[in-house]
């Protein structure tokens, strides 16, 4: 049934794309690499306000599709593995980037990188297959809560020197990248949560302009 019904609603492919949910995913997808480009150049504020606005756009999307009327069942389809697949970017290869760029490139960075996109694949292709636990439960900690927590450590930055810093960041993102496939269960964040990240999202973005440019 499923296959008939995506043979009869093929269409092309950018179609699927100007769909309004998964623009603001798309929006999302451009803040991460933003976030990868700042993190090359070693502006590492930049990067997290670039992570920290994915993430808002990751959690936008589905509210929007929710509130739309006649999307289709297909659109919904092409909405969620589009989804997965930006979060590997924004969740998995971004963060890794942003390590191995604070640790100058140095070999010793390297399984710290490939830890952190290896967990957010099976992670991903865990919750592909088996969903939530119920509708407000996730197993593991989900890969867009690693960069609100990662976020906060971020803040920690200027006040050590780089190199005690590169461990604290390399020990931070480790412990998350352990919890996002530990059989543990965490909430799912939704409703008056939307408009916490929001204030959040724009607050840290605020504090680090004013760190960035004091620095």
């Amino acid at each position: 049934m499923k296959t008939s019904m995506l043979a009869t609603s093929r269409k092309s492919i950018l179609s699927y794309a100007a769909d309004l949910p998964n623009v603001c995913s798309l929006v999302g997808l451009f803040c991460s690499l933003l976030a990868i480009y700042y993190s090359i150049l070693g502006l590492f504020h930049a990067a997290m306000i670039g992570m920290i606005w994915a993430v808002f756009f990751d959690w936008s999307d589905g509210i929007i599709a929710r509130k739309m009327k006649g999307r289709t069942e297909v659109q919904g389809l092409f909405g969620a593995q589009l989804d997965s697949l930006i979060d590997i970017v924004s969740f998995g290869i971004c963060p890794a980037i942003l390590l191995l760029s604070y640790g100058d490139f140095s070999g010793w960075y390297i399984p710290g990188a490939f830890i952190i996109v290896a967990t957010g694949v099976i992670r991903l292709s865990y919750f592909n297959v088996f969903g939530l636990v119920d509708k407000s439960t996730y197993m593991g900690l989900a890969l867009d809560n690693n960069v609100i927590l990662l976020s906060v450590v971020f803040l920690f930055n200027s006040m050590m020197s780089r190199p005690a810093f590169s461990i604290v960041l390399y020990i931070a993102l480790m412990v998350l990248a352990a919890l996002n496939v530990a059989p543990i269960k965490t909430p799912k964040f939704a409703g008056k949560w939307y408009y916490i990240l929001f204030v959040y999202t724009v607050m840290m973005s605020a504090i680090f302009i004013w760190q960035w440019y004091s620095l």
